[in-house]
């Protein structure tokens, strides 16, 4: 069927139905343009939630992704990326494949249809035009006819009436033979351009306009196979990502299959396992006896003081009650809270918090384990200092458990055997490169090499004399570590009858096996036990140095153990600064001190303590 033949009287209506057809193509791409912009975005917003829940370096979070759950969670994120990307691959392919293709396509087919139906107008403007010409020579026909019988009628009057001359007659005659010629003349031009007219009429309905519709209906039906092609291609792009996308949740399904729960106990076991034994039965004391009591040898405190006097009756001493005993009020102001600091109040007037900011209360945690093995090592005072100057701990990790200690001391030897290894590689290229330069001068000074040379020896020195001390550490820990038998079992409860055992490892009698301090005043037991070197060492400690003066800008109430209580305007003394937790030591005077928010107070720190500085 062709629109020529069929429709050859439908010129308006193809030019509507035309362009409906490019305005269908046109709502097509947008479609196609928005789709590739919800991919676009679906794609962002996974990538966002992959980054958002992706581990932060050397965080906490970092550590916990050594188990095999997280590992999976970990491939989920890494997995929803590389998904992420395929839609994105979609939004480009069909950007690409259908929207740009498709607008070009449409910028031609709506310049041929213009040429098309210009062609037509013209073809149909000139048989309207033809027609009109037409018509003006058969109306002039028609006037030089009548015209012609006018004049022959008055021609035969005149002739037939005897008054008139015969000059008259004779110009009648003669104006009705012009008349008669005119309308003969009209004849033969209408006669010639009626002619014409059919013919072109039938050139115009048989020819031209059937050429033009023919053009245009292969027009409208390139656009209809277009836009299936399109739509296959839209489907085939969707269809092209499958196999990428399902790899991808292969790979999430794997990773859900490697989950391990075992392993993740096991590690758990390595992460928290102190090394310490349980203790022992505790023996039946009879009191009812007149006898001396006695402690006994499963208790957990010291049984034996060598070179001590007995305590006199009625003095109060805090028994060494390992597993359970918690921090005291002096050891509460050797650390600083673990809790951020409460903001400033709104007001600088103490009337707007008339009851003070609330002090953090310290984390609890009952001490679950024994340190007996602790007391045979040697005394390890140092480590009060760096718990009252908020360091990071000793050297060698004695503030740690055995088994954490011998962790940190077998990665410490691994990290330092790393960088050891590393500068005897530097060394062993630096040394090729001086013998190349000794064979051949002229590629460089072998002298220039010397001074690196050096400088890698001395710090290969360095790094492997610290090894040494930290593998005899860790040799000192393995050798120490307890081994669960029935007889350990059994003397587990036992202490060493030496007064260093007492002094052994000073922070760990107030320490949990996971590293923290705890504080809980309800659990503190009195008896009546000698006191300890242990006691005598800390009394004996050396107040800290002021590092300058602060004043209280706002009135603080420490209600917490380890806080003190400050005025609005008072001026203190500053022994510790912020070590970066928001809180600052200070010093009313020799009996009291403690810790206040840093947002609370403005200090001035001594310039030849640490150098001008004023913060707020």
């Amino acid at each position: 069927m062709s629109w020529g033949t069929e429709l050859w009287d439908q010129f308006d209506n193809l030019e509507k139905h035309t362009q409906w057809g490019i305005d269908v193509l046109e709502k097509y791409i947008k479609f196609v343009k928005e789709r590739t912009e919800i991919e676009i975005s679906y794609a962002k917003q996974l990538r966002n939630l992959s980054k958002k829940y992706q581990p932060k370096k050397n965080s906490k979070e970092e550590e916990e992704y050594k188990y095999t759950s997280c590992k999976a969670f970990l491939a989920t994120l890494n997995e929803m990326n590389d998904y992420a990307g395929q839609h994105e691959v979609i939004s480009e392919n069909m950007t690409s494949q259908i929207t740009a293709e498709l607008a070009r396509f449409v910028q031609e087919l709506k310049q041929e249809r213009k040429s098309h139906f210009h062609d037509g107008r013209k073809a149909q403007q000139y048989i309207e035009t033809f027609w009109k010409q037409l018509e003006a020579s058969k109306r002039r026909f028609e006037r030089d006819c009548k015209e012609a019988d006018r004049a022959q009628q008055y021609f035969e009057k005149m002739d037939a009436d005897i008054n008139v001359t015969k000059a008259d007659v004779e110009k009648a005659r003669q104006q009705a033979q012009i008349r008669h010629q005119m309308a003969e003349d009209s004849k033969a031009e209408y006669s010639s351009i009626l002619q014409k007219f059919n013919h072109d009429q039938r050139e115009h309905y048989h020819t031209h306009i059937p050429n033009i519709f023919q053009k245009i209906q292969e027009m409208e039906e390139r656009r209809i196979v277009r836009i299936g092609e399109c739509m296959k291609t839209y489907a085939e792009v969707d269809r092209q990502v499958i196999p990428i996308i399902g790899k991808c949740l292969d790979g999430i399904t794997k990773a859900a299959e490697s989950i391990d729960q075992k392993n993740d106990s096991l590690l758990v076991i390595e992460a928290f396992k102190s090394g310490f034994e349980p203790p022992g039965d505790i023996d039946f004391e009879d009191f009812t006896q007149p006898m001396k009591r006695t402690v006994s040898e499963s208790s957990l405190s010291n049984s034996r003081w060598d070179g001590k006097s007995e305590p006199k009756p009625g003095s109060k001493s805090k028994g060494k009650l390992w597993p359970f005993i918690k921090k005291n009020k002096l050891m509460s102001l050797l650390t600083s809270p673990h809790q951020p600091p409460p903001p400033p109040p709104a007001s600088a007037s103490p009337s707007a918090v008339p009851n003070g900011p609330q002090s953090p209360k310290q984390q609890k945690e009952p001490l679950s384990h024994r340190f007996n093995e602790f007391m045979i090592s040697k005394p390890k005072i140092h480590c009060f200092r760096s718990l009252k100057r908020g360091g990071g701990g000793p050297e060698d990790f004695s503030n740690l458990p055995p088994e954490q200690r011998r962790k940190k001391l077998q990665q410490k030897v691994d990290e330092l055997n790393k960088e050891i290894q590393k500068e005897m590689d530097q060394r062993d290229a630096l040394t090729k490169m001086k013998d190349v330069y000794i064979k051949n001068p002229q590629m460089g000074d072998a002298a220039s090499v010397d001074h690196k040379l050096t400088e890698l020896g001395q710090n290969m020195e360095k790094l492997q004399l610290e090894a040494q001390k930290f593998e005899g550490w860790l040799a000192e820990v393995e050798g120490r570590l307890p081994v669960r038998t029935e007889q350990s079992r059994r003397q587990s409860g036992m202490y060493d009858t030496q007064n260093t055992s007492a002094v052994n490892n000073c922070a760990q009698d107030r320490e949990s096996p996971d590293g923290s301090y705890t504080e809980e005043p309800s659990q503190e037991s009195e008896m009546k036990v000698p006191v300890t070197e242990f006691d005598d060492e800390f009394d004996d400690e050396e107040p800290l140095p002021t590092i300058g003066t602060c004043k209280a800008l706002y009135t603080f109430e420490g209600q917490n153990e380890g806080t003190i209580s400050v005025m609005e305007g008072e001026m203190l003394y500053v022994i510790e600064e912020d070590k970066g937790d928001g809180w600052t030591r200070i010093r009313r005077n020799e009996d009291e001190e403690g810790y206040v928010p840093t947002s609370y107070v403005e200090v001035y720190l001594d310039k030849n303590a640490k150098g001008a500085m004023t913060y707020i």
